[in-house]
């Protein structure tokens, strides 16, 4: 099992070397992120956009293009669609937005005709490395999937568990979050929480272990999942944490961003044909990198 995003940067820099579709790549922080990789023997790049664009913004960062594929599309919209093509053909194994709005990039992967479907939804997964744990977590969703239902939820459980077997978790142990343990019919997070649990159990969802509904406090923490009498394979021992809506997810992202000083994060949205890089503006270096070192693994 991998346990740190070191770790997950060495067997990427050890694999074959992939590349990177950036899709309206004028933009310094994204420039940076990409020649980091490079740097680091992680990924290739192609950058799709304006080239003058793409030349001003390398130069203010002192940053030699050499080596790098520039495709001179300034227009943002055909920028987007020779980034999904590439990846769609094959040329690319990760597509990243660049200077360009998610709905935009999104258009376009969702495109009917010529973007990147594969008959699975597109969900967002974090993967984080909180500070004295000694080892990863998964959440989803933080930025994609508004309030899902049960039928949904099962989607994000499906897109969740590929991104935990690249992290060599087999049986990853998924933790429905919701505000109590037991069920209550006024929440209908709980009610969800119970019966993914019993999906589980019943093998509707294979390879995993589900228990719920479960805090967050008694999911991550054997202490309180102990101090609650909570019993189970999950409690305590997460690694998935399914959140039961957007709100809950973003705001653990963030907080997790802002107040957890020394965690590590990573995000992509997965369920295209490639793995999508969708980092923020004001995401750390550090974050994008990771972000780009999970979606290669």
């Amino acid at each position: 099992m991998l346990r740190t995003f070191k770790e997950i940067i060495e067997v990427v820099r050890r694999g074959e070397t992939k590349t990177i579709a950036v899709a309206l790549a004028q933009e310094a922080e994204i420039l940076k992120a990409v020649w980091d990789a490079r740097e680091m023997g992680l990924a290739n790049s192609i950058l799709i956009g304006g080239k003058r664009e793409i030349e001003i913004a390398a130069q203010d960062l002192k940053m030699p293009l050499g080596g790098f594929k520039i495709i001179d599309e300034p227009d943002p919209s055909l920028a987007v669609q020779r980034a999904v093509a590439l990846a769609r053909e094959g040329q690319a194994d990760v597509l990243m937005k660049g200077l360009v709005g998610t709905a935009q990039l999104l258009r376009a992967v969702l495109d009917r005709e010529e973007g990147l479907r594969t008959g699975r939804i597109l969900s967002h997964v974090t993967v984080f490395e909180p500070p004295g744990y000694g080892r990863l977590f998964l959440l989803t969703d933080a930025a994609m999937n508004i309030a899902p239902d049960l039928e949904r939820k099962v989607e994000l459980i499906k897109n969740v568990v590929l991104i935990a077997r690249s992290l060599r978790i087999m049986k990853p142990k998924i933790a429905p979050i919701c505000a109590v343990e037991l069920v209550n019919k006024e929440m209908p997070a709980t009610l969800d929480a119970a019966l993914l649990a019993k999906m589980a159990e019943r093998g509707q969802l294979p390879g995993v272990y589900i228990d719920g509904p479960l805090a967050l406090d008694n999911a991550v923490s054997p202490e309180a999942a102990q101090c609650k009498g909570i019993v189970s394979t999950v409690a305590g021992e997460a690694d998935i944490l399914l959140a039961p809506s957007i709100e809950v997810g973003n705001v653990l992202y963030k907080t997790l961003h802002y107040f957890c000083p020394g965690v590590k994060l990573a995000g992509i949205v997965t369920g295209a044909r490639v793995p999508i890089v969708l980092t923020s503006r004001a995401d750390s270096q550090e974050t994008k990198l990771q972000s780009i070192a999970l979606s290669l693994l």
